[in-house]
């Protein structure tokens, strides 16, 4: 699984950063044709040329020249490049950013039926990117065109003030998604992150038990600091993340050893365990018996 934009290398990319924070990122390579990404930060992508699919665990979407892509933080999806001519511009949004630039444009973000999308915010929200909204598919109009091509001068550009001309570029690229967001997705997206809506945290681990994702990831992926995740978690479930999530990964071995033909290897690498024999050590403290036997101690 790739991380990105922590694990983005300057070998694939090269990166423009406002202070530390990776804010674009060129590829001008061929890519590896399909890998697993998680997204640690709102993305937006320019297919510049060629052809990609996304598949999350919900959808299958096909991107080519001319679509931008609006990713939200927490998407876990596989890429695979159907051209090998692919090339993009990656834009990332650190939550702060986002945030700021909201606050400063309340009047075009807030909703005009505030009484309604008020009503919203008492649902339970799921977690990013398994919502509908977690990924968003815009065609391009031609002042996108030239606000991509007026990135490239940066990477070479060599100024004090660049820090400044990138928080000015990221303030003008949301305002042109905005622009093209007919539908007001979009709009509805940045203005619940403004809000901090907190994501319910039963369909959160529900979703994501699975994935090799830290608890501070989890925590962010909630819209909680780490602290107030174990928290909550602690009151919802009576026990901590890292124990619920044991018991349900194993719950979940415990069901493909009884209906598929993987073997106990296979199983525990894919729910965590680096060492077969730690999986057999946790299955047999919870089941009472070895990975190989049935419930009635059969094989």
């Amino acid at each position: 699984m790739i991380r990105v934009p922590s694990l983005i290398h300057a070998g694939e990319f090269q990166c423009l950063k406002i202070q530390d924070m990776t804010f674009v990122a060129y590829r001008n390579q061929d890519p590896p044709l399909k890998n697993e990404v998680f997204f640690e930060e709102h993305a937006v992508i320019f297919v510049l040329e060629g052809e990609k699919k996304f598949v999350s665990a919900t959808h299958t979407i096909y991107v080519r020249k001319g679509n931008i892509v609006f990713i939200r933080r927490g998407y876990y999806l596989m890429q695979e490049t159907i051209d090998t001519n692919y090339r993009s511009l990656v834009f990332f949004f650190n939550e702060k950013l986002l945030k700021e630039f909201v606050g400063q444009h309340l009047e075009i973000v807030a909703p005009t039926a505030g009484r309604a999308f008020a009503s919203n915010l008492d649902a339970k929200i799921p977690p990013l990117g398994v919502s509908g909204l977690g990924l968003l598919v815009f065609e391009t109009t031609e002042s996108l065109n030239k606000f991509a091509e007026s990135i490239f001068p940066f990477f070479t550009l060599k100024t004090q003030y660049l820090n400044h001309f990138l928080r000015l570029k990221l303030q003008e690229l949301l305002l042109q998604i905005l622009e093209i967001d007919a539908s007001g997705q979009f709009k509805n997206i940045l203005f619940s992150l403004y809000k901090g809506e907190k994501v319910d945290l039963e369909y959160l681990m529900q979703s994501y038990y699975l994935k090799l994702l830290s608890l501070d990831e989890l925590s962010r992926l909630s819209g909680r600091s780490l602290s107030a995740f174990k928290r909550d978690f602690q009151e919802k479930f009576d026990t901590s993340p890292a124990q619920w999530i044991k018991n349900k990964r194993l719950e979940y071995a415990g069901l493909q050893l009884e209906n598929t033909h993987k073997n106990v290897s296979e199983i525990s690498l894919e729910i965590g365990y680096e060492s077969v024999s730690h999986f057999i050590k946790a299955f047999k403290e919870k089941f009472g018996r070895t990975p190989g036997l049935t419930a009635n101690g059969s094989r």
